[in-house]
């Protein structure tokens, strides 16, 4: 055995030298190609590398994947929160637990969303966030990268407000928004509105497009109002078929807005409560793989046992992977994380797997323009990858080259 060497098979050993490489071999490795290809991954100081070349004074760890498929670590660009905390907690303590839970079922990066607040609220809250990024690489290295945030509120619909609060929505506003992004220090990526509030909102887009992607988020808009918003650069669409007039043959909707405009992504929840699987398979066919971002949408339930939580200052009930609303019993978000999202997605609703991977990796890397960091298993991007096993259960996530979690 060559000096400096260690064989592990499915485990870790911190490496204690200067530079750090991991070597995984044996995986099935999903490329930018969109397949599966038999190979090894090399990881140097955090970072995948081309190729597994000598590195002088390195400490080296060879892992036996054992046949595993190896995907990139899942990103989740819209979800509330987990094991009783919420990303609107506002505090430091929420979201290093929430960084934690996230990276330990192989969900590496996260752009977690805000829900329909006081203005002032949600800037202590982006305030907060900004805060945390600062130092959350060194003192929460295990957990998941916080890399942007989705405002889900509070320039939406009170006819579609699904679990936000209708006390606090208001008209979109440039000035306000721009005190949004100050707030969090160019962490929000994206602001949602509903296009059919005023007559402003075509102008709000126009002005704003450069600084943040506009989405349209609890609307009741129609296909030409939404049509509308598209064309004048709104590029996103939250949560389909939720918090939306339905999709129908005479009236399309936002839906079908969403399939015209080619520049468009749109966020579906495959949690198997949202969306039934065969909307999933015909929505996949009808604006194609490339523009689905799957997402969990989940509350501060998720990872934990059934009971009566809030979401947004809401009171919810939890049974099984249902959440909704004690007050009218609208469905209340989900409590379902990403990876479990696309295990459903695979297994109950018939997507290939290939397909399922890009919707949860890819596809919000590119959306939340950090596909240069994130996304795949290229050369130079960070080093955050997860086994899981033929049947796709977790075997071991691997972020920025460490072990945080395995079976």
């Amino acid at each position: 055995m060559k000096s400096g060497v260690q064989y592990i098979s499915m485990q870790f050993i911190m490496a204690k030298g200067r530079d750090r490489k991991m070597i995984i071999k044996n995986v099935k490795v999903y490329t930018e190609k969109k397949v599966f290809e038999n190979g090894e991954i090399v990881i140097k100081d955090g970072l995948f590398a081309d190729g597994p070349e000598h590195m002088e004074n390195a400490e080296e760890e060879i892992i036996d994947g054992m046949g595993c498929y190896a995907i990139p670590g899942l990103i989740d660009l819209h979800f509330h929160g987990c094991k009783g905390y919420d990303f609107c907690d506002g505090t430091k303590e929420a979201l290093t637990e929430i960084a934690k839970y996230e990276a330990s079922v192989g969900v590496t990066a996260i752009s977690p969303a805000t829900m329909t607040l006081p203005v002032d609220e949600l800037k202590d809250i982006l305030s907060a966030a900004a805060s945390y990024k600062k130092t959350a690489e060194k003192e929460n290295p295990s957990g998941a990268d916080l890399i942007g945030v989705n405002m889900e509120g509070p320039f939406i619909s009170i006819e579609k407000k699904g679990a936000q609060d209708e006390t606090n929505i208001i008209p979109c506003s440039t000035a306000i928004c721009r005190q949004f992004l100050d707030s969090s220090e160019g962490l929000v990526k994206f602001v949602g509105i509903a296009p059919e509030k005023n007559t402003g909102t075509e102008e709000f887009i126009r002005q704003m497009k450069q600084d943040v992607n506009i989405s349209l988020a609890h609307t009741n808009a129609d296909y030409d109002t939404a049509k509308a918003a598209f064309d004048v650069g709104a590029n996103h669409a939250v949560h389909l078929y939720n918090a939306m007039p339905e999709f129908t043959h005479r009236a399309p909707g936002v839906v079908g807005a969403v399939s015209d405009s080619p520049h468009v992504n749109a966020e579906l929840i495959c949690d198997g409560v949202h969306i039934h699987p065969s909307v999933v398979r015909g929505t996949l066919k009808m604006i194609g793989e490339n523009r689905i971002i799957f997402i969990s949408d989940s509350m501060r339930a998720t990872g934990m046992p059934d009971g009566h939580y809030t979401l947004g200052g809401l009171d919810v009930n939890v049974t099984g992977n249902l959440a909704t609303l004690a007050s009218n019993g609208v469905i209340a978000g989900s409590v379902t994380n990403l990876m479990d999202c696309m295990r459903t997605a695979v297994k109950k609703m018939g997507i290939p797997l290939e397909t399922a991977v890009a919707c949860a990796t890819m596809n919000p890397a590119k959306a939340l323009r950090e596909y240069e960091n994130y996304g795949s298993i290229t050369s130079g991007k960070k080093g955050n990858v997860v086994l899981l096993d033929k049947e796709l259960n977790l075997k071991m996530v691997v972020k920025d080259g460490n072990i945080i979690s395995r079976e």
